[in-house]
């Protein structure tokens, strides 16, 4: 059985959008959000689906929870630390600014801090003649 339309190898069509005169061939059918609309749309004319339309049409799945999770026991096991000191393991945070080196007056049974500051100033050689 043959095909029930003709060829179309010279037929001429206007753009739906445009209104220009184009081979029938050489025009495309418009997409939006994925669905064929019935317009064909000149090679200049015609826009790409975009993609922005789709968002909600795909699954999003981001999970935050662990399955079966675990405590932390570096905060026991970690030990003592180089400068003798007992360290927290992974939750140690030593903080500090004025003055570095040690804790406010108010929370220092709470809060230990052995931060300690050192700096060092290089020695100037001026030389007048």
């Amino acid at each position: 059985m043959g095909n029930r339309f003709a060829s179309g190898k010279r037929a001429i069509a206007m753009c739906d959008r445009c209104g220009q005169q184009y081979k029938l061939k050489n025009l495309k059918t418009e997409v939006i959000k994925q669905r064929k609309y019935d317009l064909l749309v000149c090679p200049e004319c015609w826009d790409p689906d975009q993609p922005q339309l789709m968002l909600g049409t795909f699954p999003v799945d981001d999970p935050q929870a662990l399955r079966n999770p675990r405590r932390d026991t570096t905060y026991v096991t970690a030990g003592t630390g180089p400068d003798g000191y007992t360290t927290g393991g992974s939750r140690d945070i030593q903080w500090g600014w004025n003055p570095v080196g040690g804790a406010s007056f108010f929370d220092t049974d709470l809060t230990p801090n052995y931060l300690v500051a050192q700096g060092f100033v290089g020695t100037v050689t001026i030389v007048t003649t």
